[in-house]
């Protein structure tokens, strides 16, 4: 049952989308286990892709894009179906076993509005610059099942096939400190075997955990280094009410996760967080347990540099208390993919 190990790495720069569709159309189509779909439309009219891999009884279902300023998920799913040939030679047993409902990018207009930095990847510079994020009422992870054309297509594909055996939403962050894994909550004690196999896979990627306990802060449950509860729209919208702030509450709706849930089963639902950028102090000292100060005092000093980056100004001094470095792409897919074994290996327990 192994990705990672057995698809090529051979790059560190995203592939435009395009190119990205042309060949995983080309990969369904000369294969009897895939299936390349047009799901829907975008709001500004472009094709959201879905694949269906594999006629198994258990149902998987992989999206990724929904944040846009979040490359690496897109390109993880892409490459895995544009290599369904390949697993289908090392590993016919997975298309047997399994029926994948993958959607490769449910935001491609985001997409094109973070196209100036990924094609820049990994300049830093470029990304503080241009780097665009949905805000709440906007946010597509949580817009289920109808906030949006997107969530429509999307939830729609999913329902057709469900209910499902365990979803993934893959995402990432701008900067941390390290890695995480999100666990939805009923799942929390099944997954301890998970838990420590991809400890060991991160550590052997010569990474480290992001250590954050938010105290349950708009539901973010803290589990253990690196493993926090997934998102959840119920829980922000409680905590925008709580804070005062009716309007920001009410443009919360279910995640992707509570979604799928909704559909019957008990599925497992995870969503990957890893970072584009690798943040820790120059200086070498370590953060406090649940506390990464790194990332928390370069996160507030962005607004800055971003500023004067826009008026052509050196960031140097801002940068200087940081060591900052990209995650290499071929590590990061990588993990990704080691994430979404070791999810396949729990539910067909």
């Amino acid at each position: 049952m192994a990705f990672w190990s057995q698809l090529p790495f051979h790059k560190d720069t995203f592939t435009d989308p395009d190119t990205a569709a042309q060949r995983m159309k080309k990969a369904c189509d000369g294969s009897d286990n895939g299936q390349w779909l047009e799901i829907g439309k975008s709001e500004e009219g472009r094709s959201i892709y879905g694949a269906i891999l594999g006629n198994g009884p258990k149902t998987i279902s992989l999206i990724a894009g929904s944040h846009s300023d979040e490359p690496v998920g897109p390109e993880t799913l892409r490459t895995l179906i544009s290599n369904i040939g390949t697993l289908e030679k090392k590993n016919p047993e997975l298309f047997q076993q399994f029926t994948f409902l993958i959607i490769p990018h449910i935001n491609p207009d985001g997409e094109a509005e973070n196209w100036k930095w990924i094609s820049d990847w990994p300049d830093l510079h470029s990304f503080i610059r241009h780097a665009y994020r949905e805000l709440p009422g906007r946010d597509l992870e949580f817009g289920y099942p109808e906030m949006r054309v997107e969530n429509c297509a999307v939830a729609a594909f999913i329902q057709q096939h469900a209910p499902v055996d365990l979803h993934m939403s893959l995402h990432g962050m701008a900067f941390s400190e390290g890695v995480m894994l999100l666990i939805e909550r009923h799942w929390i004690d099944r997954t301890v075997a998970l838990r420590e196999s991809f400890i060991d896979f991160v550590t052997n990627q010569g990474l480290s955990l992001h250590d954050h306990d938010r105290g349950g802060e708009k539901g973010f449950e803290y589990i253990e280094p690196g493993f926090t509860t997934t998102p959840e729209g119920r829980a922000m919208n409680k905590y925008f009410m709580e804070q005062g702030d009716p309007d920001t509450a009410g443009k919360f709706h279910l995640s992707s996760m509570e979604y799928v849930r909704t559909l019957g089963g008990d599925p497992l639902c995870l969503v990957t967080e890893l970072p584009l950028f690798r943040v820790n102090f120059a200086d070498g000292r370590p953060t406090k347990k649940g506390l990464p100060e790194a990332y928390l005092e370069w996160k507030n000093t962005l607004p800055l540099m971003r500023a004067k980056l826009d008026r052509g100004e050196s960031i140097e001094n801002e940068l200087q208390p940081f060591h900052i470095r990209s995650l290499p792409l071929s590590t990061a897919m990588k993990i990704q993919l080691r994430a979404i074994e070791l999810a396949l290996q729990i539910i067909s327990r």
